[in-house]
C-alpha cells in the first residue's frame, strides 16, 4: 500500500494547530480586571425596589390559589 502525501491536508493541520495555540494565548492574556469604586453609594443613589404588590398582582396570586 502506497501512502501519498497531501500538502493541502498538512497545511490545514498546521493552521488548526496554530489557531488553537493562538486562541489559548489570547484567552490567557485577555483577562482584564476592573477597578471598583472606593466609595459606597449614598442613600440618594441606592436603587429603589421595583416590586410593588398592586391589585393586578394580588389578582394573579389569587388565581394561582384557586
Amino acid at each position: 500500500m502506497q501512502q501519498s502525501h497531501n500538502p493541502e491536508r498538512r497545511r490545514f493541520m498546521k493552521t488548526v494547530g496554530l489557531g488553537t495555540a493562538a486562541a489559548g494565548a489570547a484567552a490567557a492574556v485577555g483577562h482584564v480586571t476592573l477597578a471598583q469604586a472606593d466609595t459606597a453609594p449614598s442613600d440618594a443613589e441606592k436603587p429603589t425596589k421595583n416590586y410593588r404588590e398592586t391589585d393586578h398582582v394580588r389578582a394573579f396570586y389569587a388565581s394561582l390559589r384557586d
